[in-house]
């Protein structure tokens, strides 16, 4: 059989475009693969540059303040937790600090309980969950149940200094009365307080700067029953367990 060299010529010429058009789509391919790669390449570097950056960039709230009179336009400082205070704003934070933590009613309970850990440290409200869990008999919840109130009012706060060089100590003496359910007659019983507090960085809560913008912490609290110069003691025994409960 014969063969014809135009015909040959045309198969071969044919075979060639289908060679030329199989490597035309490789390296199409090979070029989708190198782009695609290189995106997803670029996507982790800019994830892992904005990881890094993350801790660079923090949200400060600010008070702007405009004077009436002048029109002058300033920022208020925000309290970082440095500066020493008037005794007159620690005797506030020693009087609040008693008043709520040392009274009871099952209507105020939780927010008092929360406000009262606004001032404490970690390791106080350690002691203050513990005092009231309840599991644990001598519980506010547990002992007051059945209605019964119980108020807190300070007397006076006194300033000293421990002889090792101990400071930011106070003395507050309060009085607690037991308003029995049912309407009984009040029981009043006087005690003495012995804080050591310090000032820190305030909270970044909201809820808690609500109720402690300056950061004073209460580190210790040791109430005991107030002695009568004869001798005697103004305490009766069901307020005296529950302020031992709250003693550090």
């Amino acid at each position: 059989m014969t063969r014809d060299p135009a015909l040959e010529a045309y198969f071969a010429e044919a075979a060639g475009w289908d060679a030329d058009r199989a490597a035309r789509t490789r390296r199409s391919e090979r070029t989708a693969w190198w782009v695609a790669g290189a995106g997803w390449s670029a996507v982790v570097l800019l994830s892992l540059a904005l990881m890094a950056l993350s801790p660079l960039k923090r949200v400060e709230p600010f008070v702007i303040r405009v004077d009436r009179s002048t029109g002058i336009v300033d920022v208020v400082p925000v309290y970082a937790g440095t500066e020493k205070f008037p005794e007159a704003v620690t005797r506030y934070f020693l009087d609040r600090y008693v008043t709520v933590c040392e009274r009871f009613d099952f209507a105020t309970a939780e927010s008092d309980y929360e406000e009262c850990g606004a001032f404490n440290t970690p390791r106080r409200n350690q002691a203050w969950y513990a005092k009231w869990e309840r599991t644990n008999p001598h519980s506010p919840l547990n002992r007051y149940k059945d209605g019964t109130t119980v108020s807190a009012h300070v007397i006076s706060i006194s300033f000293f200094t421990e002889a090792g060089g101990v400071r930011d100590l106070a003395q507050v003496r309060y009085v607690r009365v037991l308003h029995p359910a049912g309407g009984g007659a009040a029981r009043r019983s006087f005690w003495i307080a012995t804080i050591q507090y310090a000032y820190t960085k305030p909270s970044s809560d909201p809820r808690t700067r609500q109720w402690n913008p300056l950061g004073f912490k209460v580190i210790a609290f040791h109430a005991d029953p107030e002695v009568l110069p004869d001798g005697g003691s103004q305490a009766t025994p069901s307020t005296s367990g529950a302020s031992q409960g709250g003693a550090s």
